[in-house]
């Protein structure tokens, strides 16, 4: 028991080492916004009301290296089941060795120690793989534990909704049995409760997200064929967005928070304060009326933007200061103690200095996901018989193609929406293809039930 938890805890820093390097834990612009969710508290019209209060279950505002540790310890312990269920048993010497390869040759860490809902895919994935495909090799405790993980974590991002419909339905193709499939829809079942809850306290409707419509809206008009809808119907519909028809279509990112962009700014040049939530209902209908005319193109488009963020795995846009100043280091000044703003000032990223500092640990990335490509074929063919090893390294192929489709084609191709998750198919293969176990001491085989 011992050399297990020390392994877990071991791993779970070795997973989390860019933090250590850039002095505090890596963050994002829309980590201010989390922040916000529980400092403020503010309801944040765009987000999911559920990240930002796990962080503080953490944070105690106090300091935010509580909550970096809770995340690398998750996945550390989810790295020890997924060897378990994959060898037969777990052993310190392995997880160790699989830690430091995750942490040394992919894009693990920079996801793992970012403080961001990203850190859910990969959590997600593994978990409802586990409980789908693994259910032998778990205790009872730690099927609820994986149960609860993956309602959190589906969630915390609503990119995480459709990633948890593709693997509830790989399950049901592959297992064909009852059991398995709700043991992976449950959490998923939670999830959507937890959404229609939260969004219901704060913003007074029990929808899976209160202003989804004007990312939609986004997508399909920098894609062309809202803005072309918005130009036919214009200016006879009324919309406000005719008043704009000239200057569409537009950069995604742009058109939802540039300040002069159609969301944010009125015709007359006035500002508009929480502009997105605004334009959803206009933006609902807009989007209605663009899948109802242009369907093919649609498909087209969002196919397009897949196959684009399947190609986008780096993590460049996890390590640069961009908005930090502006957007993090308020909500750290006006919550946490003058320790813990001084620590985050001097950390590399604020600074510009982290892009600098660990390039040179990101040169292998690449060629590790192309060579883990062939190692997931190659695992997939000797798994063949081997329903569970299918199961995992078939399931994690259908995740990151699933979460490319729901982030690429959905939102926007980003270089980290794919990369939080693309590691998994090299590591995953990897433990696949590794003899399995005989039973040693200090090993762990889930014998509880």
């Amino acid at each position: 028991m011992i050399l297990r938890l020390s392994a877990i805890l071991l791993g779970a820093l070795l997973l989390v080492w860019p933090a250590f390097l850039n002095g505090y834990p890596l963050l994002f612009s829309d980590t201010g916004a989390f922040l916000h969710q529980t400092t403020g508290p503010l309801v944040i019209w765009d987000k999911p009301h559920v990240y930002g209060p796990l962080m503080a279950l953490f944070h105690w505002h106090t300091s935010l290296w509580g909550p970096l540790l809770a995340q690398g310890l998750c996945l550390s312990h989810l790295l020890w089941l997924a060897q378990r269920a994959l060898r037969g048993s777990a052993g310190p010497g392995v997880h160790l060795a699989c830690c430091l390869a995750t942490a040394l040759l992919t894009t693990a860490p920079f996801t793992i120690a970012l403080l961001m809902p990203d850190v859910f895919a990969p959590v997600v994935l593994l978990a409802l793989l586990l409980l789908g495909f693994a259910r032998d090799s778990l205790s009872r405790v730690e099927v609820l534990w994986l149960g609860l993980l993956a309602s959190i974590g589906i969630a915390t991002h609503l990119s995480h909704l459709p990633l948890a419909l593709a693997l509830v339905v790989f399950v049901a193709l592959v297992a064909r049995r009852v059991w398995p499939v709700l043991r992976a829809a449950a959490p998923l079942a939670a999830a959507i409760l937890l959404l229609l809850g939260t969004n219901y306290w704060g913003h007074g409707r029990a929808v899976l997200s209160p202003h989804g419509a004007t990312f939609a809206l986004a997508r399909l008009q920098a894609d062309g064929p809202a803005a072309a809808v918005i130009r036919d119907r214009c200016p006879e519909s009324g919309w406000y967005l005719c008043a704009f028809a000239d200057r569409l279509p537009m950069d995604s990112d742009a058109f939802l928070w540039e300040p002069d962009s159609p969301v944010n700014r009125a015709p007359d040049g006035t500002p508009r304060f929480l502009g997105g939530a605004l334009l959803s209902a206009e933006a609902s209908v807009i989007v209605g009326e663009t899948l109802r005319t242009h369907p093919l193109e649609v498909a087209w488009t969002t196919a397009l933007n897949a196959l684009r963020q399947m190609g986008l795995a780096t993590v460049g846009d996890t390590l640069v200061e961009t908005h930090l100043a502006a957007a993090v280091r308020p909500r750290i000044a006006e919550a946490f103690p003058g320790r813990e703003l001084a620590t985050y000032d001097a950390a590399l990223q604020p600074r510009g200095l982290l892009p600098a500092a660990v390039s040179p640990f990101l040169f292998g990335h690449v060629p590790v996901l192309l060579a883990g490509a062939a190692l997931a074929l190659f695992a997939w063919w000797r798994g063949l018989g081997d329903r569970r090893r299918i199961g995992l390294v078939v399931g994690v192929l259908v995740g990151v193609s699933a979460n490319a489709l729901a982030t690429g084609g959905l939102s926007k191709p980003h270089l980290r929406y794919e990369a939080r998750i693309l590691w998994l198919m090299p590591v995953i293969a990897g433990l696949a293809l590794l003899p399995r176990s005989r039973p040693q001491p200090g090993a762990d085989r889930g014998e509880i039930r």
